[in-house]
């Protein structure tokens, strides 16, 4: 394997550990920078799991145990000063990242990326302060992130378009398919669709028309059919595009357009429900279902991986 540079990350919770196992596997060694050492055995066991997986299910060919010896985990910034590229993926808290991006300023040289793994945040909104905002991308990926082909490059107000696509180079050599924003707007892509959506089934719900069964059960066979194969401008040259105008016509008026979040989401997170992590959600769940569908949800998305490679190559 030639000689790949070394990335950095910040932070190594779930999703944090998901992304350096991407890189990792990826042939790069990862240093990643943390508060405390006193997790480390715990995080390296849990990459060492994700790199196994990924070795069962074909997505890579190297040794894990080998694989993992790239990784550093450590607590002194410096160790970042000849990185390249640093990803943070820390809390969804303005304040926190900007801290983590002043210390990381002070040991990294002025054309060093600075990618931060945020779902909401406005990235324009993160370059604030710092001394170059113009390496500061945004860089939003998709749970897990080490099976996942999902990654959106976000460039804020002062990004250089050259940083993004740098990134968006090094994104298809980690076995993703990105896409780039090359303006900033809240919840980028994918989670404004999605959370349009989640407005409509929550209304849906709520206002008696369906359960929530019925609207999962629709959409896991409706467009769920579909989505992995084509996104929706796609789909609709597919099937044709003028009935989709008709539609709008009469649809798009009646669509729900509330500002408030709904009342069934209110409620079940103020009784604690923070579905399968802890068997509390919108389904009943023992902690034994729950579990069967967290693993479930693992191998579904190694099976969709494949299913979406295999069309990729043709199309």
């Amino acid at each position: 394997m030639s000689e790949k540079i070394p990335v950095g990350t910040v932070g190594l919770g779930l999703m944090g550990s998901s992304i350096a196992t991407c890189i990792l596997a990826a042939g790069h060694p990862v240093t990643s920078l943390v508060k405390t050492l006193d997790k480390t055995d715990e995080i390296r066991r849990r990459i060492m799991g994700y790199l196994e997986d990924l070795k069962t299910e074909g997505m890579l060919k190297e040794d894990p145990a080998a694989v993992l010896q790239r990784l550093t985990i450590t607590d002194d910034v410096t160790l970042l000063r000849d990185h390249e590229v640093v990803i943070e993926s820390i809390i969804e808290s303005p304040e926190e990242k900007k801290s983590i991006y002043a210390k990381l300023e002070t040991v990294l040289s002025p054309t060093a990326i600075i990618g931060s793994n945020t779902s909401a945040i406005p990235v324009t909104v993160l370059q604030e302060g710092m001394l170059h905002p113009e390496r500061m991308l945004g860089m939003h990926w998709a749970e897990p992130a080490h099976i996942t082909r999902f990654l959106e490059v976000i460039c804020g107000d002062r990004s250089d378009l050259s940083f993004a696509q740098t990134i968006l180079s090094l994104a298809e050599s980690w076995g993703k398919e990105p896409s780039l924003l090359k303006k900033d707007i809240r919840g980028f892509i994918t989670n404004r669709i999605m959370y349009a959506m989640l407005r409509e089934a929550f209304n849906l719900v709520e206002k008696g028309y369906a359960t929530v069964e019925d609207v999962d059960r629709s959409l896991r066979n409706d467009l769920g059919y579909w989505i992995t194969f084509a996104g929706p401008f796609r789909f609709m040259d597919l099937t044709g595009i003028p009935a989709y105008l008709t539609v709008m016509k009469d649809l798009w008026p009646e669509l729900d357009n509330s500002a408030e979040t709904p009342e069934l989401m209110e409620r079940l997170v103020k009784e604690g429900a923070r579905g399968v992590s802890n068997a509390r959600g919108f389904y009943p769940y023992t902690p034994e279902s729950a579990e069967q569908w967290e693993k479930s949800f693992i191998e579904f998305s190694y099976d969709i991986r494949k299913l979406a490679e295999k069309y990729s190559q043709h199309l």
